[in-house]
This record gives C-alpha cells, structure tokens and sequence, in this order.
C-alpha cells in the first residue's frame, strides 16, 4: 500500500515501535575523538535560535567553515534544507514544528555523539521544544549550548530575502512565526548575538563570540580564536590549576 505522505496524524511523544531495545556500541567517544585526530572528545551541539531573517543560518555556516579550517570536525543542519528531506513531509502547523525540531534534536544527538560540533540553525520558537532539545543531548552526556540570534524583528523584515515577512504581512502565509504566530525568546541562552539594532554584530564578531565560548568551555583548544588569549584564568578552572601549580618543580629565589 503507498504512503500518503501528507497525512502526518502522530503525535511527536508516540512510541509505536515494540519488541525493541537499545544496543550499546562498544566503540568509545575517546577512540572517535583520536580518529578524527582530536586530543579529547568535542562532541556537542551548538543551535542556533531566532527569527526568520535573523541570520541563523548565515552565522551557523560561517562557523562550521571557521572550525574546519582549524581542523575541528563540525557539521551545519538547516531548517530549509532538512525540509527538503527528512522533514519534507512536514508543514508549519504547531504539531508539524513539533516533531521537526524533535527529528533534529535526535538528529544533533547523533552527530555531537560522533565526536562532531553540530551546528542547527532553526527558528525553534517554542521554549518547550528547546528545552526538551537540551534534555535529549544531557541525558547522554553531551553539551548543548542554545545561541540566541536576538536580530530585531524590524531587521529581519528589512531584510526579508525570501519576501516571507511581506506575503505573512498580507495574509497569504498564516502562522509565521514573529507575524501571527509567537516566537518563545530564551530565557537564558548560552550566547546572544546580535541584540539590537544599534548593535548587529558583523559575521566575523559573531563566529568569534561563539568560537570563544566553546574555546572556554573547553571543547576547542586556545590557538583556535583569532584574538589575544587573556592571560586571566576562568573561575572554574582556578582550584584545578592551583592544585596543578602545586606539583610543577618551584626555583627559590632569594636574591634580586
């Protein structure tokens, strides 16, 4: 019988599947990380929040590129693009958005589990369907870290590359997120970028901004933010590298 791939009568937290169970690999995340040439594990998931137009998907391949230059697997998942094939069979009703950011999120897991910087770049506009995208990637110990592209709508709408906001601005879209349908803003995002129209950040500031917060999280190494490295120490790191200090060899000095 053929799939009418229109009907998308599910619901996101439906378990059909029985007779099932999970298989452990036996490959470590370890053994990834030294196959793909990295001295520690880097897996994680970086996504890339805000309104149509904010400019998601724009900073997300300007990061992927920047760390693959350094050397650093990292891989992009856009909305657009993942409609035209895992997701192709899904609209823009609140059900359909629901289990396309649940199709991602398990999505990113995968990747991050992998050993690969995950970059997704979706409007996302519910707090729900983040925050069980953040519990999805904790519960298997991988980091998520929510960025928060906070371009005003008013930009956004100035620049409108695909005219979305203009036919949702005459009734021929319905439901467009910032327009007739709400965007949830994180609460406390990890990274906010571009906050204001006064402030947009230029692309470069931005890649940085997020390569930093990885660099101090330490998932990329130092060498690999393009700034002066501050020779101040972050708070979470001061016991551990006191107690480092403590077993290096001392020269006394006793005379100037």
């Amino acid at each position: 019988m053929p799939v009418n791939i229109q009907d998308n009568s599910f619901s996101s937290n439906e378990v059909k599947a029985t007779n099932i169970r999970y298989e452990h690999g036996t490959v470590s995340r370890a053994k990834r990380a030294k196959v793909l040439g990295a001295g520690q594990f880097r897996g994680c998931t970086v996504w890339f929040t805000g309104l149509s137009g904010a400019g998601k998907t724009t900073i997300s391949f300007a990061v992927e590129e920047y760390l693959v230059m350094k050397g650093i697997a990292a891989y992009s998942l856009d909305g657009d693009n993942l409609r035209h094939g895992l997701n192709k069979n899904l609209g823009f009703s609140a059900q359909d958005r629901e289990e396309n950011i649940r199709r991602v999120s398990e999505t990113a897991k995968l990747f991050a589990d992998g050993g690969i910087i995950c970059l997704t770049s979706f409007i996302s506009p519910y707090l729900k369907q983040r925050e069980l995208a953040r519990k999805l990637h904790e519960d298997a110990g991988l980091k998520f870290i929510e960025v928060h592209v906070a371009t005003p709508i008013e930009v956004c709408e100035e620049r409108d590359v695909k005219g979305l906001y203009e036919k949702a601005r005459a009734g021929i879209i319905k439901g467009f997120t910032g327009i007739d349908d709400p965007y949830e803003a994180p609460v406390s995002p990890d990274i906010v970028l571009c906050s204001d129209k006064d402030n947009i950040h230029s692309i470069s500031d931005c890649v940085q901004k997020v390569v930093s917060y990885l660099q101090q999280n330490d998932i990329v190494p130092f060498d690999c933010v393009d700034t002066v490295r501050e020779l101040f120490v972050p708070d979470h790191k001061i016991a551990e590298l006191r107690e480092e200090a403590e077993t290096l060899p001392q020269l006394e000095i006793t005379k100037l």
